[in-house]
């Protein structure tokens, strides 16, 4: 006598569903004006701001241009995380409160497939956002964009993106042993703005401080953005492009681990009101 099915959906029905529906419910608050916020309006005020700061620490001087060059670019990438850290790693906050998190628990569904689905969308947003972002520096910050450097640099804003995506779902997978993502996300934004060569180079930080730098995605996605503008060798950007993919699969792996034991503890406890 055969036993009981085990019903198993499919990959990509797992991860179009979860693509769909993830800015509705886990990502509720991507509304339209979010979007328009994040993509249009925080990169250009937060450039405008550190510019500021840089070119009166130079006292205004003329050689200030290419410091504030600098950190036009940094900041035009690094408000990727609103996008990447925040949206990704509150889904978890948003499991909790709504109830979700322990049907999400049972159900067949392929974990894989639901976190890269989940991802989708702000993927695309930190596309959106870095690209705007490099606009505004082009535009309004003097930084000279060659157009030769396009295929390079669109590569790397994607693989940046992903890999910030990435450390967004591995924030979530710590959160859901917390309270909340909130305090953790605040955290890593301003820990990626002073150690990961947003505003000055990394090799101007204590050594044991560019260790901590090198390790995060940020760092190693400005490389081969500031890498492509620059214009280098198709082979250091390729090294570059190695890094930060290493980096996205890292931390994509970290997270789905991170669920996974969070899983089998939740089942296995019958709760999971102690995290």
């Amino acid at each position: 006598m055969d036993g009981p099915t085990v019903y198993r959906s499919s990959f990509w029905r797992n991860f179009w569903s979860n693509a769909v529906m993830a800015p509705r419910t886990s990502l509720g608050f991507m509304r339209v004006d979010f979007v328009i916020g994040t993509v249009f309006v925080i990169p250009l005020t937060q450039m405008v701001f550190f510019a500021f700061v840089v070119q009166l620490s130079a006292g205004g001087a003329a050689s200030a241009a290419s410091s504030i060059a600098f950190t036009a670019v940094g900041n035009a990438v690094a408000t990727v995380t609103y996008s990447s850290v925040f949206s990704v790693c509150q889904t978890t906050d948003s499991e909790k409160q709504q109830g979700t998190m322990e049907h999400l628990l049972v159900s067949p569904a392929n974990r894989i497939a639901l976190y890269f689905g989940r991802g989708l969308i702000p993927i695309l947003i930190s596309l959106a956002t870095v690209t705007v972002g490099l606009v505004y520096a082009a535009t309004f910050f003097g930084v000279e964009i060659p157009v030769s450097s396009f295929p390079t640099l669109a590569v790397s804003i994607v693989l940046t993106a992903f890999a910030m995506v990435g450390f967004g779902l591995l924030l979530g997978g710590i959160a859901l042993y917390l309270r909340t993502s909130i305090i953790l996300g605040n955290i890593f934004l301003f820990i990626g703005l002073l150690l990961s060569g947003v505003n000055f180079p990394v090799s101007q930080l204590p050594l044991s401080l560019q260790y901590v730098g090198e390790a995060l995605p940020l760092t190693w996605g400005l490389k081969a953005i500031r890498a492509a503008i620059a214009g280098d060798s198709l082979g250091s950007q390729s090294v570059l492009w190695g890094a930060v993919g290493l980096s996205a699969l890292l931390t994509f792996g970290a997270a789905i681990a991170l669920w996974e034991v969070f899983e089998r503890r939740a089942i296995s406890t019958g709760s999971i009101a102690r995290f």
